[in-house]
């Protein structure tokens, strides 16, 4: 079984402290439908764990039915992050990662509220770039040009 590298999940303080709907629900709760709120989130972001390994990006989907998907990292074209100006107060970022992975087949991966996003993002980057040389992967981009 590979070593696992970083295991995390979305942030739900880091929401709450990192974003103008986190702010809006906090204010919320003076009327205690803010914790509702907060409940709700917390329990979104409980139920899926990302697992980085030497090799893949691992999904653990699910609270009462789980989900394992995977995503080998040697198949990662990007990793983007975003930032909000109170995220950047908060430390925390959205990754959104770009592959050629079936699991991405509908569309980019998009981890939100991740506490220390640009260090995450840089490991990421780092295990994608092993990863392609040990598997002596190369990227390569068709463009179609028209005259």
């Amino acid at each position: 079984m590979p070593n696992v590298i970083d295991r995390f999940r979305s942030s739900t303080w880091g929401w709450l402290r990192g974003s103008l709907a986190g702010w809006g629900t906090l204010l919320l709760c003076l009327v205690l439908v803010g914790l509702v709120i907060i409940l709700v989130k917390w329990i979104a972001n409980l139920s899926t764990t990302y697992e980085v390994t030497e090799d893949r990006l691992i999904l653990h989907k699910g609270i009462f039915v789980k989900s394992i998907d995977e995503i080998e990292l040697y198949r990662v074209k990007d990793v983007r992050i975003d930032f909000t100006l109170i995220n950047q107060w908060a430390d925390i970022g959205t990754i959104t990662i770009a592959s050629s992975d079936e699991t991405t087949r509908d569309g980019d991966l998009v981890i939100r509220d991740v506490d220390q996003a640009r260090a995450r993002r840089e490991t990421l980057r780092d295990l994608v770039n092993a990863a392609r040389r040990n598997r002596g992967v190369r990227e390569i981009d068709m463009v179609r040009e028209e005259f």
